[in-house]
């Protein structure tokens, strides 16, 4: 399993998401000293039920506990888009 695979299992079991986009951003990043030791960059798009009427930082700690022990090894940067179904219908 690689490890963009392994960060979506992490979101999908434990947030069970409408919508889950993970991409890889460490290519843009080779240099950085972060990247230095192999820890990745990333962006993720998480549509979740579970975010419904929680302010931005409540759903960012869920998606951060949802991967919690990778921060400390193999995530680097984790640039969150943490959204409700109801604020994505219009």
């Amino acid at each position: 399993m690689t490890r963009q695979e392994k960060i979506l299992a992490r979101l999908t079991e434990t947030l069970q998401p409408a919508q889950c986009q993970l991409i890889d951003d460490s290519e843009a990043h080779r240099g950085h000293a972060g990247a230095a030791g192999g820890a990745g960059h990333y962006s993720v798009r998480i549509v979740c039920q579970q975010f419904e009427g929680l302010n931005r930082i409540s759903r960012h700690r869920l998606v951060y506990d949802a991967v919690g022990d990778m921060m400390q090894t193999e995530i680097h940067a984790l640039n969150i888009v943490a959204l409700s179904p109801s604020e994505i219908a219009t």
